[in-house]
């Protein structure tokens, strides 16, 4: 499909909420001296409505849809409204005209006040603890008492690191309708800002086109205003196969997005909802809605058949056309596209300039940009027996790209796409902020982008940078075996930080404010937030200036005036279409009115100029990677690229909406959850040892935000201690020299203090979170295993990285399932795929049954005279199995074995070790029953006391 023209007006110039106008008089009246119309709100996000407007042709009385509802029935929202943080908190009874778009509500004293008292209370019984435990030596085994002095220290620090960024927890509440009253007008059209999404996919094998094609469509399909929604799809594989998928899902848009439209359907990626055994409707007769959805269900069948066909039919084309061209054996042989033309990207077969990693740069316009009047569909007929008639049938703009790579270039894997895609769409859309998604993440709840922009529209909100999602997952067994779900990252941690100055980035579901990627510092610090208002006057600073309206006006960009940018021209790279770009990016900007576009061309010079910007060496010698765009030199490249934009004093908000935003696929496996955490782990450390360490960050970060991230940078460390304590105290039963020499009631006093308060310290924070204890179990159960596996494999690389200076490659992890998942959708979490990383959690798993199996032996065999002795040190090694006890079933390799099985196999090593050391005698040691004997009659006879002793 060639790049097409196309009419309509600049997404990106847009820049919406600056002023009022005359028709708006009774909003503007609430504007504030920023000049948005939208004066009091401060975050983002525990709830927004599943009600989504059922048609465009309603939107006069959808004012009063999207209200907040509850997050879900395990949560619970204990909040008190706050109407001290910043004015941003809000009474819901209110006017709407009188209300702000969301609000910032607080956690009941209840729960937040014991735990902030108990966090202290920890602290200092640890901390007399470990006095106790350095004045208390164990002159008997002293490399083992300063070994393990160490890890309690670390354990302790770490555990501070964790705990200080959450005394603040607060909840963010969009209010959809409000937006709805101050930025939809009853013709249908809005003031919203343009929105960017950026989808990324690697590899159409090991990442199912199919659910690329999902999300696709459900991006095409959200409830936002469709001449400001641009969606582009970033194919690092440049390979027709993903292409020509992305056209059929262009092709079958044109029937799906009309009817989620029309009938208001939830969630809006077509797999997900035909799998939903419910399926309500909205507004519409039921039978009309039966007919219309069997319809579009035969439709999406056949969608479904193409999109797992073309592998074969583009070998099929490309064949038939070289063969048609009289190509020898040995001649390379090109890829077809369906109107004739050879295909630029990768080919089917690798020949020269084709090969993977060696193809030039592709931008094809699949759908061009809308009007900006609305299009109702054509009526029932006979050859269309779906009624459009009321239904505005117009799609966003979608564009395919692929950045050239060539041989010999450091192509910097997801953050260089994702450059290449800032650059590429300022060149076409240029819209003022950017959604990035990964390809297996759909949108499941409509309203997501409204709700995630309504934090970039208020009072202070120019000083908030991006706005995070959670991830949620699907395809996840009802256990949670791997934890993937990881709740208590993004309900608890995340969910802390935006009481700071905000939740980190962490890749996926985040929406940013586009001049930030390129450098701009905030118009304002101030990251004292709402547990440290006073903090932001320690950290002042004057206001940048934005472009003004001389450097903003067509003529000055036109000659090249770029001295409002924060960095050298040159540093944004070679092309003057890109950086005249930037000015008109600025949200909110002098450039344009409010309700003032320019259009959107997708014409033949347009489409060349963004292919020019995603060539290989055009970021050479410029500022991106660096202090322009995602950060390079890390596989986390969403974390300090998040980080450069917190040290520059920008704020972040969480947005947590119910249903949930976006919905993704998990791993599939262990072992590709395993490698997973690997990345993630190493990538952490990577930071760490570079000049982003946050340690040296400046002073506009916050102090607690600091510490959040120095945590999340260090993290993997405790893999080195705790690989440590759960295997020395297990060998300890056989050396008989433990860590604590003689323990006495205070040591007892302080154990119990210390593990008491981190339980109900565990219990407060599922309470606040909306996590439940299960989870939280989970959590802890994953931790164990990563630490013992990932953690330390990623501590060993970056290590080696450091010391020889040799990068570290990974492989995409994979989410395209193999078993049949008709019979068990979780058939695919339990193969066994064998990876280095499971040796060391089973070596550990041994060694606990082993040495509890030997304590076990001894007390039989008299050697230790009383359980008392051993009790608590097999309390420990249980305490590790049942950590590791979801590792051990995961290497069952098959869904649905009872448990049973695994503490079966647990039983038979330690009876089999046990009856192993009685019936051994030579491996006693001198106090055993046997172990007098073998010392009377010397190691002479060790061979004739074997035989005594013999198998039974």
């Amino acid at each position: 499909m060639a790049p097409g023209g196309g009419d309509g007006r600049r997404n990106g110039e847009a820049a919406t909420g600056q002023q009022a106008n005359g028709a708006n008089n009774a909003k503007a009246k609430h504007g504030c001296v920023c000049g948005f119309p939208v004066c009091a709100c401060a975050g983002a996000a525990a709830v927004a409505s599943a009600a989504s407007s059922a048609d465009m042709d309603r939107v006069a009385v959808a004012a009063t849809e999207g209200q907040i509802g509850a997050v879900n029935d395990e949560s619970w929202i204990a909040v008190d409204l706050s109407d001290d943080l910043s004015g941003d908190g809000a009474d819901p009874g209110v006017a709407l005209e009188d209300r702000p778009v969301f609000r910032t509500e607080k956690i009941k004293g209840i729960l937040l006040h014991p735990y902030r008292v108990l966090i202290f209370v920890r602290l200092i019984a640890f901390t007399l603890f470990v006095i106790w435990r350095i004045s208390h030596r164990n002159p008997d085994a002293l490399w083992l008492w300063v070994t393990s002095i160490a890890g309690e220290f670390w354990f302790g620090f770490s555990w501070l690191l964790d705990q200080l960024p959450k005394l603040n927890p607060i909840n963010r509440v969009p209010d959809l309708a409000v937006l709805r009253q101050r930025f939809d007008r009853a013709d249908g059209t809005s003031r919203l800002p343009g929105l960017d999404i950026f989808v990324t996919t690697a590899d159409p094998f090991k990442e199912p086109i199919l659910s690329t094609a999902n999300s696709i469509l459900s991006i095409l399909a959200a409830d936002y205003p469709v001449e400001r929604n641009t969606c582009y799809l970033s194919d690092d594989s440049g390979m027709l196969l993903t292409y020509e998928a992305m056209a059929e899902a262009a092709k079958f848009a044109t029937v799906w997005v009309p009817f989620c439209r029309k009938h208001g359907i939830e969630p809006r990626g077509p797999e997900s909802y035909f799998e939903l055994k419910s399926h309500p409707y909205i507004g519409r007769s039921q039978e009309d809605f039966v007919n219309d959805r069997r319809r579009v269900r035969k439709e999406y069948d056949e969608f479904k058949a193409r999109i797992n066909g073309l592998e074969h039919d583009i070998k099929q084309r490309s064949d038939a056309y070289n063969a048609a061209r009289g190509l020898k054996d040995g001649e390379p042989r090109a890829t077809w596209m369906a109107d004739g033309n050879q295909w630029e990207g990768t080919w089917v077969e690798p020949s020269e300039n084709h090969r993977k990693g060696d193809h030039a740069g592709i931008v094809y316009v699949l759908l061009n940009h809308p009007s900006h009047s609305r299009q109702l569909g054509p009526p029932a007929s006979a050859d269309n027996p779906l009624d459009f008639s009321m239904v505005d049938v117009r799609l966003p703009m979608l564009v395919y790209v692929s950045r050239e790579k060539r041989p010999g270039f450091n192509h910097e894997k997801k953050a260089g796409a994702m450059n290449a895609l800032t650059r590429c769409s300022a060149v076409i859309s240029n819209s003022p902020f950017i959604l990035n998604l990964d390809c297996d993440h759909y949108i499941n709840n409509s309203q997501a982008l409204r709700a995630g922009i309504c934090f970039m529209l208020g009072r202070d909100s120019d000083t908030v940078a991006f706005v995070q999602f959670p991830q949620r997952f699907e395809g996840v067994d009802p256990t949670d075996l791997y934890a993937n779900h990881n709740r208590i990252f993004f309900d608890g941690t995340l969910r802390a930080l935006d009481g700071m100055q905000g939740p980190i980035y962490v890749g996926t579901g985040c929406m940013f404010r586009r001049i930030t990627l390129y450098g701009f510092d905030p118009p304002r610090i101030n990251v004292g937030g709402p547990c440290f208002p006073s903090l932001g006057g320690m950290f002042t600073k004057t206001k940048y200036e934005k472009p003004g309206l001389e450097l903003t006006t067509k003529a000055a960009v036109a000659k090249g005036k770029h001295g409002f940018l924060p960095l050298p021209k040159k540093s944004y790279g070679k092309s003057d279409a890109f950086v005249d770009t930037i000015p008109r990016a600025s949200h909110p900007s002098p450039f344009a009115d409010a309700d003032e576009a320019a259009a959107i061309v997708s014409d033949e010079a347009t489409i060349t100029e963004a292919v020019a910007v995603c060539t290989a060496a055009y970021e050479k010698k410029t500022g991106w990677g660096s202090d322009i765009g995602w950060v390079y030199g890390t596989v986390t490249e969403d974390v300090v690229t998040g980080y450069r934009m917190h040290i520059k004093g920008w704020r972040s908000r969480y947005c947590s909406i119910y249903p949930h935003a976006f919905i993704g696929t998990a791993p599939i496996n262990l072992t590709e959850r395993l490698y997973q955490v690997l990345r993630w782990s190493t990538g952490s450390l990577e930071i760490f040892f570079s000049r982003n360490n946050p340690l040296f960050g400046s002073t506009f970060l916050h102090p607690l935000q600091r510490v959040a991230y120095i945590n999340i940078t260090t993290y993997p460390f405790t893999a080195l201690f705790l690989i440590f304590y759960t295997t020395v105290p297990a060998l300890s039963f056989v050396t008989g020299h433990f860590i604590v020499q003689r323990p006495t009631t205070m040591f007892y006093v302080y154990l119990a203090i210390v593990l008491g308060t981190l339980l109900i310290l565990a219990v407060l924070e599922v309470k606040w979170a909306g996590v439940t204890v299960f989870e939280w179990f989970r959590n802890g159960q994953f931790w164990m295993t990563a630490s013992c596996s990932a953690y330390l494999a990623a501590v060993c690389q970056v290590l080696v990285k450091v010391v020889f200076r040799r990068d570290i490659s990974f492989k995409l992890t994979s989410k395209q399932p193999a078993g049949d998942e008709k019979k068990d959708p979780y058939a695919d979490l339990y193969v066994v795929r064998w990876t280095w990383l499971m040796v060391t959690p089973i070596i550990i798993i041994l060694v606990n049954i082993i040495g509890s199996a030997v304590a076990f032996a001894k007390v039989l065999d008299g050697e230790w005279t009383h359980w008392l002795k051993v009790a608590g040190g097999v309390f420990f090694n249980f305490w590790v199995l049942f950590h590791l006890y979801p590792f051990a079933k995961g290497l069952l390799g098959k869904h649905g074995k009872t448990p049973v099985v695994v503490l079966v196999w647990w039983a038979f090593t330690f009876v089999i070790t046990a009856v192993l050391y009685i019936n051994i005698p030579h491996i006693h040691g001198p106090g055993g029953k046997h172990g007098g004997a073998i010392g009377k009659h010397g190691a002479a006879h060790h061979g004739k006391r074997y035989q005594l002793y013999g198998w039974p």
